[in-house]
């Protein structure tokens, strides 16, 4: 993954370094980007024609977290244009950027398109 949001980093740290409790969501989604966000946030999240960010598990070995199972969009209704990027969310709508990568190559989804990361494509690293 590109990037730990600022938000993301900021928690860390202040868990790890002062003490301050932290709570890990329970569940995280995956968002779709026309426009890749930054570590600060902002980008174009996909909106409309029936996306709908998705829950996605992990599993953590060392130092990667890799998606466990498959991940569907739903049907595209409308076209949703050319996906870029990918950001992981503590919720299903609204809430905060955790992360986020640029995709290895966009896809341009279109009425009747299904987006899908098949299990172990979405891996999250620390270095």
């Amino acid at each position: 993954m590109a990037g730990f949001s600022d938000y993301l980093e900021n928690k860390l740290l202040a868990h790890a370094f002062s003490n301050t409790a932290y709570t890990s969501p329970s569940t995280v989604y995956l968002g779709l980007f026309t426009s890749a966000p930054t570590d600060a946030g902002g980008g174009t999240e996909l909106s409309g024609s029936a996306y709908a960010r998705q829950s996605a598990a992990f599993t953590t070995t060392g130092a990667a977290s890799t998606n466990s199972s498959a991940v569907d969009f739903p049907t595209a209704t409308g076209n949703w244009g050319t996906i870029v990027a990918v950001g992981v969310f503590d919720q299903n709508s609204s809430g905060n950027l955790l992360g986020w990568s640029n995709l290895t190559s966009s896809r341009t989804i279109e009425t009747g398109d299904v987006f899908r990361f098949p299990a172990g494509d979405v891996d999250i690293t620390l270095d």
